[in-house]
């Protein structure tokens, strides 16, 4: 599946479908579910308790999720169709690394998330798009940081994290091991499902989407 035609799928399952209640969910608690249930069977209130959500919420996620053909319901809980594994194939090659991240001097919330997004760097212009969706998605702050020959940057802040922050940017090459024009999106928030709910709002703008342009 074409990356574009991925993002208007994935959108698609947390759209407005009337007649119907309306969503109380967005893309991230599609992605978020998938990943759950792709690591091992599980059960509806389990699943509504890891990811924060009610009981209507939940249930209208599994029933989207069963009618696209990518979940299916057994009595050992819910797990993935041929369909749900290669939706979630696809998930994990546009972000291939994701995790909480200590804190530290670049990210300094109770709580952070990384996502790695691959080869989206020339698609950064000075961060503050990533930082916006991610502050609507639930976090309270968010830096990009772009892997550039050789070296981490954040535009306006530091040309290379490496000289500046070399702890910090320690961290993040063992943990995340970007390659040249990845992005890393680490969001902060209050809890560990903000803070990853944040991460994914940034780094889903940079899917699809194209390359700066210059003035």
């Amino acid at each position: 599946m074409a990356t574009l035609e991925f993002k208007r799928f994935i959108e698609s399952l947390a759209s407005e479908k009337a007649p119907g209640p309306s969503t109380t969910f967005s893309m991230f608690h599609i992605f978020f579910a998938l990943e759950l249930v792709a690591e091992k069977p599980i059960g509806r209130n389990k699943l509504a308790e890891k990811m924060k959500v009610g009981e209507g919420a939940i249930r209208t996620i599994i029933s989207r999720l069963k009618d696209a053909d990518l979940l299916i319901t057994r009595k050992e809980g819910c797990s993935l169709t041929e369909k749900g594994k290669a939706v979630w194939k696809k998930f994990e090659e546009l972000f291939p690394k994701r995790g909480e991240v200590e804190r530290n001097v670049l990210a300094h919330s109770a709580h952070n998330y990384a996502f790695l997004v691959r080869n989206s760097g020339h698609k950064i212009t000075s961060g503050i798009e990533q930082r916006d969706a991610a502050i609507m998605g639930g976090a309270e702050r968010a830096i990009a940081i772009v892997s550039k020959n050789g070296h981490l940057s954040i535009d306006s802040v530091s040309g290379s994290i490496e000289k500046e922050f070399p702890k910090a940017a320690e961290r993040i090459l063992s943990d995340l091991k970007p390659e040249d024009n990845d992005v890393i999106i680490i969001a902060g928030a209050d809890t560990t499902v903000r803070a990853m709910r944040g991460a994914f709002a940034a780094a889903w703008v940079l899917i699809g989407k194209g390359p700066k342009v210059s003035s």
